[in-house]
Formats: C-alpha cells, sequence, structure tokens
C-alpha cells in the first residue's frame, strides 16, 4: 500500500505540478519568509548621562537598543524595552526593571516641562540617585507626542492584560497582539578625547595706586542633569550667569567716570565645569597661583563671591568655610548685604551658612570652596540653604514663562524656574551691597550724617529686568551640560561678546583632561534618533510554523489516502484479464 501510495506521490509530482505548487511551494514561502516591519514612528531620544569622575564611573554604559517594547506593569522585562511615562515613574519601578535586566529603559516625559504638576517635580529629587552608580541598562528620555502616547497606550494594555488571564489566554493573546521593536541608530557609546572646558574672564582695573585691592566675582555657566540634551539650567545657573553680566554693566558705567572709578579691581570671571567639581575654576587658580609671577589673585585680594542659583526664592544665604573676622573686607561684605536686606527688602531673609570644606569628599559642595583651598576668602551667595537640594541639577530647572499663560493668575509653575522680579531685586542687593564695600559708603555716611540706607543703583543706575531676563532666556535656549560646549560653542563666544562690552582683557582659558590620570572623561552618543516598528511578537512566528508543519502533515496524510482510494478504485474498476 506504501509504496502504491509513494507511486501516486510521485505521479503528482510529475503529473500534477499546478496541484503540487498550489499545495506545497506557498506553504514554503510563508515559513521561510519573514513577516514585513511596519515603521510605526521615529523620534529623538536624550541619553542619561555617562561620565568617569575622579576615575569613579557614572550614568548608564551603554548605548545600543534593539528589543521588544514592554511596560513596567508586564511580569518579564528581561530583554525588553521599558517605557514609562515621567507621571508614573517611581524609583523602585526603575530598579524592577533594572534588576530584571531589561533591554532598555525609555521615560517619556511630558511636553512642557516648566508645568507639571507638583507630585511629578519630585522626579528631580531621584535624579541623584539615577546617577549614583552605572548600569550597563541604556536608559533614554524623549518629549511626548501623540504617536509616542499611542505606542504606550497600546503597548501598556498588552503588558497589563496579561497577568488576569488564562494561561491559554495569554497565549492567544500574546499570538495574536501588535507589538513594537524599538531599534536606535546610533552606534556604542566612546569616550571623547581632547575635550576642552572653556572659562572666560574679564576686568575693570581700579585706580590710586599700583598694590589695589581685587574683588573676584564668579558664577559657572554650565547645567547638569540626568540627561545632558535636557539640561538648560535656567536657576542653576543661568540666573547667577545673568547676575554676573549686569553687574558689570553696571560697575563698567561707574568705572567711566572718573568720580565713581574706585581704588578695587574687580575680575569676573565665568567658569566652565562647574557641575563636574569645578574643574574650570581648578584650572584657573592653577594658571594664575602656579604657573605665572603676575596675576590680580597673587596679589591683594579682598574677598571672592561666587552666584549661585539666585533667581527665586524671599531668602539669601551667604555660604562660608570659615567665618570671616571682623575688620576684613568679607566681614564688611557680610555686614552691608545685611544692612541692604533690612533696609530695603525687610521681606528678604538673610543668614549665614557656616560649613567646613570636607577634602574627603568626592565633590565640593560650593564653587568658592575651590577658592578656599588655595587659602582665597570666599563665599556663595544662593536662595538655596544647602548644596544638597536636587533643583541645583535637574532636568526640572527649565524657563518658564508667565504664569498667567500657564497657569492660574498669579500662580508659579511647581518646578524650579526663575522670577525675573526676585532675581533683579537679588541682583540690586549685591549690587549695592558691593559699591558700599568699595566706596566705603557705610564710614562715609556716618561721617557725613547722611542715611545708612543710601541707594547707589537708581534712575538711570537701576538694574534692568528686561535685560536679565533677555539672558536668561538666552541661556536657557539651548542645554549647557559641559558635554555639549565646546571652545567654539555659540555659548561661548556668545558670553565673550558680552563680556566684552563691558569689560577689558577679557580671555579665555581652557582646561582639558590629563591623558595618563584624566579627572573627568565624558562620553558621545547622548543624543539619538530611535524607530518603533510595528511587529508580531516571536512567539506568532512559532505558532506560525506549527500551524503550516500541521497544514503539510494533513495534506501528506490525505494524498495517501488518495492514493490508497485510487489504487482501490483502479482495480475494482478495471476488467479482469483473459486467461487463454
Amino acid at each position: 500500500m506504501f509504496e502504491e501510495a509513494s507511486e501516486v506521490f510521485d505521479n503528482m509530482f510529475k503529473s500534477s505540478f499546478p496541484l503540487t505548487f498550489i499545495v506545497f511551494i506557498p506553504a514554503v514561502l510563508i515559513l521561510v519568509s519573514p513577516l514585513p516591519a511596519e515603521a510605526a514612528h521615529e523620534f529623538t531620544v536624550y541619553r542619561m548621562q555617562q561620565y568617569d569622575l575622579q576615575g569613579q564611573p557614572y550614568g548608564t554604559r551603554n548605548a545600543i537598543l534593539n528589543t521588544e517594547a514592554r511596560t513596567v506593569e508586564a511580569e518579564v522585562l528581561s530583554r525588553r524595552c521599558v517605557i514609562m511615562r515621567l507621571a508614573d515613574f517611581s524609583y523602585d519601578k526603575y530598579q524592577k526593571a533594572l534588576r530584571q535586566s531589561a533591554g532598555a529603559v525609555v521615560i517619556i516625559l511630558p511636553k512642557n516641562m516648566s508645568a507639571v504638576p507638583q507630585d511629578i517635580v519630585q522626579f528631580m529629587e531621584l535624579e541623584p540617585e539615577m546617577l549614583a552608580t552605572e548600569t550597563i541598562v541604556p536608559v533614554y528620555f524623549a518629549m511626548e507626542d501623540d504617536e509616542l502616547m499611542s505606542i504606550y497606550t497600546q503597548t501598556l494594555t498588552s503588558s497589563s492584560s496579561q497577568g488576569a488571564l488564562s494561561a491559554a489566554e495569554v497565549l492567544l493573546h500574546t499570538a495574536t497582539a501588535n507589538g513594537f521593536q524599538m531599534v536606535t541608530s546610533g552606534a556604542q557609546s566612546k569616550a571623547i578625547n581632547d575635550w576642552a572646558i572653556t572659562s572666560l574672564e574679564g576686568r575693570l582695573a581700579g585706580v590710586g595706586g599700583e598694590d589695589l585691592p581685587t574683588i573676584v566675582v564668579v558664577a559657572h555657566y554650565d547645567s547638569f542633569g540626568v540627561a545632558p540634551w535636557l539640561s538648560y539650567g535656567a536657576d542653576s545657573n543661568g540666573s547667577g550667569v545673568s547676575m554676573l553680566l549686569e553687574l558689570a554693566r553696571l560697575f563698567s558705567k561707574l568705572y567711566t567716570y572718573k568720580r565713581t572709578h574706585a581704588a578695587y579691581n574687580l575680575l569676573f570671571f565665568v567658569s566652565g565645569g562647574g557641575k563636574f567639581n569645578y574643574q574650570g575654576t581648578k584650572r584657573w587658580l592653577e594658571d594664575n597661583l602656579d604657573h605665572t609671577d603676575s596675576s590680580l589673585l597673587q596679589d591683594n585680594v579682598a574677598f571672592v563671591l561666587c552666584l549661585d542659583t539666585l533667581g527665586n526664592g524671599d531668602s539669601l544665604h551667604l555660604h562660608v568655610s570659615k567665618p570671616p573676622k571682623e575688620g576684613t573686607p568679607q566681614y564688611s561684605l557680610l555686614k552691608e548685604l545685611e544692612m541692604v536686606v533690612s533696609s530695603q527688602y525687610p521681606e528678604v531673609k538673610f543668614s549665614m551658612v557656616h560649613k567646613k570644606i570636607n577634602l574627603a569628599d568626592d565633590m565640593l559642595a560650593w564653587e568658592h570652596e575651590r577658592f578656599g583651598i588655595r587659602r582665597l576668602p570666599a563665599f556663595t551667595l544662593s536662595h538655596l540653604p544647602s548644596h544638597r537640594l536636587a533643583q541645583r541639577s535637574s532636568i526640572m530647572d527649565v524657563r518658564s514663562v508667565s504664569p498667567s499663560s500657564r497657569h492660574g493668575a498669579g500662580e508659579p509653575p511647581a518646578g524650579p524656574h526663575v522670577d525675573v522680579k526676585k532675581l533683579g531685586r537679588n541682583t540690586k542687593v549685591v549690587a549695592e551691597a558691593l559699591a558700599r564695600v568699595i566706596y566705603n559708603l557705610t564710614e562715609k555716611s556716618a561721617a557725613k550724617g547722611a542715611p545708612g540706607d543710601l541707594q547707589i543703583f537708581t534712575e538711570q543706575m537701576q538694574v534692568q529686568e528686561e535685560q536679565l531676563s533677555a539672558v536668561v532666556d538666552w541661556l536657557t535656549a539651548q542645554p549647557r551640560a559641559a558635554q555639549l560646549v565646546d571652545k567654539d560653542s555659540s555659548v561661548v563666544s556668545t558670553l565673550e561678546y558680552h563680556l566684552g562690552r563691558y569689560l577689558k582683557d577679557v580671555k579665555k582659558h581652557y582646561v582639558k583632561a590629563d591623558k595618563r590620570d584624566p579627572e573627568f572623561v565624558f562620553y558621545d552618543q547622548l543624543k539619538q534618533t530611535m524607530n518603533a516598528y510595528r511587529v508580531k511578537p516571536a512567539i506568532f512566528d512559532l505558532l506560525l510554523a506549527v500551524c503550516i508543519a500541521a497544514y503539510l502533515g494533513m495534506m501528506y496524510l490525505a494524498i495517501q489516502n488518495f492514493g490508497v482510494l485510487y489504487s482501490v478504485v483502479r482495480r475494482i474498476t478495471q476488467p479482469k484479464a483473459k486467461t487463454h
């Protein structure tokens, strides 16, 4: 029987080619031809920080992604791209993805970062924890749009429904559901060689002698957050830089006239690498104190005033490593700040915060500590009472528009932001206090019986809030992470232009990491294009192969039975041969 069926089978191949084509060829083609992946969406993703600081790695160490999407609600996340909204983000969910060795994590950010609710703003408290240790799991951030939210919603439905279904229902649902394959277009990240951090200085020379005291005003311009391409640093430290430029403008006017040309040198320094342990300031001090014989920092430095995070709040804190002694210029500035605040702005709370420099810490607390290590009298003025507050290093620190356009009338945004009126008020406090020290106004007023709260910067000399706002708007129009601002950046050239308008001898200073023992290392591939492809899950291919195999088996059995039936019918109908 089998021989006859085989004969029929062979005859069918030989004599019935169309039937063979219809039965077998389509099945073979389906089996060997993969289903085409449909491109669902292309969008930009911003990778989490990756850097080395003093030999310690931070952030994510991977930049390549090609895996299927899931949400954190799924039971199994291993080798899957976990997508979640910032509104649903928690550190526990993030750790769950890392513990299960997820293929990647994509966090979807709201379109308007300056108008997020207060509970979402708490994400900035988690940013330092995310960066505290390195991870091999790529972590990306993406801005919300309709297509991306549709992908998230479909993936969430698929991931959430599996927990309430039976095993057979899960299998059927998994096989029939649409999935999304997330693929990045970039290469693996690598270290950037010879990256230069740029700082700038300019000065106003005093008059009246050779050994004049020097007052140094400092602000770092770079920003920091969990993702470099999303770090705009409005308050930290766009506010400090805008205040420094406004102070340079005001005192350049005073130094233009002989009557108000003071016997103090004013040195303005805009530092780079502030968020990386103040690398620009460190090199600048080394160049001026160790590698030259002529520098204003080597002579009579009255004090160094660092400006950091001054665009909001109703308090001002003077952070010091060593309380100033009575009779010193530092003590005079402290008292003048107290006097200006109490007499002109009683609603502002002013205090001095004392914290010793801890050389055992990997990171310095404030920029003035760099000067304190070199025994230069210095302090930092900020509206923040502590260096540990998260708004100094957060992607939530963005420029917000007027409250009435995004919130209720008079209702401020929930996250960190810059209030131009408060920034202008703080700028005037600093300008008045500095002027009173430089011109010794307290003693002169007392000797002449003039009021002690005499204001210098009024009318034509008043602080220009429009100028402050314009500088903050410009600074926050692009991310200023140290990894993104090279020596030819428009940020550096524009700062150089503004300093050159008001100051003399404007110079740029560069710092590169030592090749043998680098203090900092930056990496590339921080911004990439990601594609989401609509695909069937892998189990769909397996079930399809099983179905095709069953189909071929059934056809084989059918052909066998057909051959047997054909042989029987043929024997019955065939006339017997006559015997002679």
